[in-house]
């Protein structure tokens, strides 16, 4: 049977996460997601989703060690990092640090802590050639962090605030893993070869890049901007409806629902209340614009996705456009590697067939 784009066929069988789009549901290992990340931090749940069960504080004490460990580049990573053009695309730089991380202390780990390991350096990578890119020198990682507070203090030399880390940390948590989507396949095709980890993260991320799947939700900060303050929202988005504009940030492939992401990014934008003007404007223009699409497409149910809360999130805390989707990668490594060890489980090279249609 011919299906284009595979759409609808089963390739894998997966323990690790599932999406029910008409639902609005997403779980990690079984679990509603919601339930999941709750009072859990990104390096517990990452070992949720490699391990299938929780950390005891001893194995979360060793995995927190073994990242910050592995936040230390190789040299030659950084060699690598700061021969690179200046112009060269932040996803391709990523995409080629990624391939080079291979060394020979690397090779020698067990894939877990291979998978540790790429997950710890990774955003390392991003932020040494995103200031080596500005023209600034790497910010050294800092011990006294945890993951994602150590992401912010790289990339900007000032460590966060709270607010903003914990905003970040629900984003990295929800976009950790989704399902069978275009990068996740890439690194299990990539796998299945019997190939390496390394080689399976450099696929991902070579998929991530496209716009069709990792594209960054710029369209979302014209918006925000745009809009600027509470009592521009109704002006401004009649406007839009009024030329037949699409309004960004509404909508979704497969839910059919309203996106449980965004469901918890908001109640998380709603906990911070206060502490954060554009975290404000983004509640409030949620619903302001719910309303004025339900009176001018009734019936249409459209719910805002997961790239409008990561906007409203990414311009809170002054993050770059061009960091977006190397941001999202830096969450979705973990659900690439834990499809690349779960696939090494119990392999099957992934052959195809194709129909021939030509003369």
């Amino acid at each position: 049977m011919f299906q284009k784009g595979l759409k609808g066929i089963v390739a894998v069988q997966t323990a690790i996460a599932s999406v029910d789009g008409d639902k609005g549901e997403l779980r990690y290992r079984g679990q509603l997601v919601e339930e999941v990340i709750k009072n859990r931090s990104f390096e517990e749940t990452a070992y949720y989703l490699w391990y299938g069960e929780w950390p005891d504080a001893e194995s979360l004490k060793q995995l927190q060690q073994q990242m910050i460990g592995y936040r230390k580049l190789p040299a030659h990573i950084i060699a690598i990092a700061q021969a690179l053009p200046k112009e060269t695309p932040l996803m391709d730089a990523m995409r080629t640090l990624s391939s080079a991380y291979t060394h020979a202390a690397f090779t020698a780990l067990p894939s877990r802590e291979q998978a540790v390991a790429l997950t710890a350096a990774l955003p390392v990578m991003t932020a040494c050639f995103y200031r080596f890119q500005n023209g600034q020198d790497p910010a050294a990682p800092r011990d006294d962090l945890g993951h994602t507070a150590n992401y912010l203090w790289m990339i900007n030399g000032q460590e966060p605030t709270s607010a903003q880390t914990e905003a970040l940390e629900t984003y990295l948590k929800l976009t950790m893993e989704h399902g069978m989507n275009a990068s996740t396949f890439a690194a299990r095709v990539t796998i299945s070869t019997e190939s390496d980890l390394v080689s399976a993260v450099t696929s991902a991320l070579g998929a991530m890049k496209g716009p069709l799947h990792g594209g960054a939700p710029s369209g979302v900060i014209d918006l925000l901007d745009e809009i600027e303050t509470e009592d521009r929202i109704d002006a401004v988005i009649a406007d839009k409806l009024d030329r037949g504009e699409k309004i960004m940030g509404f909508g979704h492939r497969v839910y059919r629902t309203e996106d449980p992401r965004s469901v918890i990014l908001r109640k998380k934008c709603q906990e911070l209340q206060g502490e954060d003007a554009w975290l404000d404007l983004a509640v409030a223009a949620e619903t302001r614009i719910i309303e004025q699409l339900n009176q001018r497409k009734p019936g249409r149910a459209l719910y805002t996705n997961v790239e409008f809360y990561a906007a409203a999130i990414m311009r809170s805390i002054a993050m770059p456009t061009q960091l977006f989707t190397p941001t999202f990668s830096v969450a979705r490594i973990v659900g690439w590697t834990a499809h690349a060890l779960e696939q090494q489980q119990d392999n099957v090279i992934f052959r195809p067939q194709s129909e021939y249609v030509g003369n």
